[in-house]
């Protein structure tokens, strides 16, 4: 299973860049081609060339980790069936949608999560801006129940990458809502509605490929046309440079915790809600 995931996700990069195409032309068709700029495009490219090294990397160091688990502690030993892979591809999706949850309010995961939501464009090439920071953050941490469950280490790292693949096609503004599919998958509406900063849809609409989560859980947001969104981030980043897209969060944050007067406040700028930990610090600015 691990070859044919490989294979798929390899013979889906040239299906990537077709998307990206088309959707350009269809928006110079439509005269919305403002909703690209090259230079958040190109950084976009550089953040997911740099994401996919760091993933690379931080896999060969925690998979010792999964096999250890996997070896040692499983509860159950799963027959390697289309059955136990729609378990862990619906397994993996419940825990991503946590992780996504989590790094929404929690700030030490924001501080990487908030990359993804640091560009003002909306479009195919937004999915490839991904944080380089993922792994210290502790993104992995969340699939280790997995191995525990039973499930091949392989085989998790593999659903991980084909969940991340399916939400590539959500970033776009080119694709209306999509009626009955909207009880059931995240769609592009839905994903609009969670990269817009305005305050109906913030912090809504975690799901990566079913949106039952959000439904089940009091996430869910509709997308209005009364109230357009807006996107990126309430503290904005402007910048085009990649590696300062990577840090910069990072920076904010550990410095406003070096200058906290009290571990109290320390504690909050590190591990509070992002909006928390801004008004921890701006107490003593």
């Amino acid at each position: 299973m691990k070859f044919d995931i490989q294979l798929l996700l390899l013979a889906l990069a040239p299906v990537f860049l077709a998307c990206v195409a088309g959707e350009l032309w269809y928006l110079r068709r439509q005269g919305r081609l403002s909703l690209y700029d090259w230079r958040d495009s190109v950084c976009c490219a550089c953040l997911g060339l740099l994401h996919q090294g760091a993933d690379k990397l931080a896999w060969v160091l925690v998979l010792p980790l999964y096999a250890w688990i996997y070896q040692q502690h499983r509860l159950f030993q799963f027959a390697d069936s289309w059955l136990s892979f729609l378990l862990l591809f619906i397994g993996q999706d419940f825990l991503y949608y946590w992780f996504h949850r989590v790094s929404h309010r929690v700030r030490w995961l924001w501080a990487a999560h908030s990359v993804h939501h640091s560009s003002t464009r909306m479009n195919f090439t937004t999915a490839f801006r991904q944080s380089l920071m993922y792994p210290l953050a502790g993104m992995w941490v969340f699939w280790l129940p997995l191995a525990w469950l039973g499930f091949p280490p392989e085989q998790v790292v593999g659903v991980v990458l084909l969940n991340l693949a399916f939400q590539f096609f959500v970033h776009t503004q080119a694709c209306p809502k999509l009626g009955w599919l909207e009880y059931v998958f995240n769609t592009p509406s839905i994903h609009r509605g969670h990269h817009a900063k305005n305050p109906r849809y913030i912090d809504h609409n975690y799901a990566g490929v079913l949106v039952i989560w959000d439904r089940l859980f009091g996430s869910y947001v509709e997308e209005s046309a009364d109230d357009p969104c807006d996107y990126g981030t309430v503290k904005p980043v402007n910048s085009f440079n990649p590696l300062w897209v990577s840090v910069v969060e990072w920076r904010d944050m550990l410095r406003e915790a070096w200058r906290a007067p009290n571990w109290k406040d320390r504690w909050t700028v590190l591990f509070g809600p992002p909006e928390e930990a801004e008004a921890a610090a701006a107490r003593w600015r």
